[in-house]
């Protein structure tokens, strides 16, 4: 008897092997990480190298079946497009709450650096928050001039964005080299300023509270980076389209989602922070 073939809009993944190839690479990557860490084998390097090998070719053969799936087998349909910007959506908003715990961190000792209910607060801080002896980063030198690469970049990701709107493919390959060369040169600038940082991660709350929410920012920026590098590399094989263009689009949110995060870093923890150390200093 004969099954009628049922057409629908919607996209039924094909069975893969990535999940569960990524997972493994992921757990001999963290087994070598841990193993170098602690010193435990001269092994763990090459460990941890397999396992980071691992996860780059899950990361490409993953991405290439998604793009074989939107740009030939034509599965990304519009309700498909519409499914996928409402999944990117929640992917950003669970980053947003990943950030939101690292403020609360932040002004959890800020604002209460003599609660007397954590009773070791006001001989860790002196009573005062940053702490005292704690010098911190002039925010209007290099994290005002981060805080302008940031916003440009956003700029420069939008006219890539409407010049592929637009059908300028040359202009989608500029504004993305531009970005990708900002994204990059964040980077460097706040790997020099983590370099020449007056105080450490260890043993101090105002350095652990600062380095986690600014240096996972950090991470996203390269994450982000990586993520338009890759859409660079389809922009010049053609595959992005005005009406089809779902992975540059979720790269240009991502991007954006950045610089937002790094707004508040700035006016949180650079400025409001060194204004605090500065009305710390003058009363005492």
């Amino acid at each position: 008897m004969a099954t009628a073939q049922v057409k629908h809009d919607y996209h039924l993944v094909d069975p893969s092997p990535w999940p569960i190839v990524g997972a493994t690479a992921a757990f001999i990557m963290a087994i070598g990480a841990i193993l170098w860490m602690h010193h435990l084998t001269a092994a763990a390097p090459i460990i941890f190298g397999i396992g980071v090998v691992g996860v780059l070719y899950t990361m490409a053969s993953w991405w290439a079946d998604v793009i074989r799936e939107a740009e030939h087998k034509g599965d990304h349909t519009r309700v498909v497009q519409i499914s996928h910007r409402y999944g990117m959506i929640l992917f950003i908003c669970s980053e947003v709450m990943f950030f939101v715990a690292w403020f609360w961190a932040f002004f959890n000792s800020a604002l209460f650096p003599a609660d007397p209910v954590h009773m070791t607060r006001a001989a860790l801080f002196g009573g005062v928050w940053p702490p005292k002896g704690t010098q911190v980063f002039d925010p209007w030198h290099l994290p005002l001039l981060n805080t302008l690469i940031l916003l440009t970049s956003g700029t420069t990701v939008t006219w890539a964005h409407h010049a592929l709107l637009n059908g300028d493919r040359r202009g989608l390959k500029w504004g993305l080299i531009l970005t990708i060369a900002l994204g990059a040169i964040f980077t460097c600038v706040q790997a020099y300023e983590y370099h020449h940082a007056a105080f450490s991660f260890a043993g101090n709350v105002y350095g652990a509270t600062f380095f986690m929410a600014t240096g996972f920012h950090g991470f996203h920026v390269l994450v982000g980076t990586i993520f338009l590098i890759v859409c660079l590399f389809r922009a010049n094989a053609g595959h992005f389209t005005p009406q089809q263009h779902l992975g540059f689009e979720f790269a240009a949110w991502y991007w954006h989602f950045v610089d937002v995060v790094w707004l508040f870093l700035f006016v949180c923890i650079y400025v409001w922070g060194n204004g605090a150390a500065a009305m710390a200093h003058a009363a005492h």
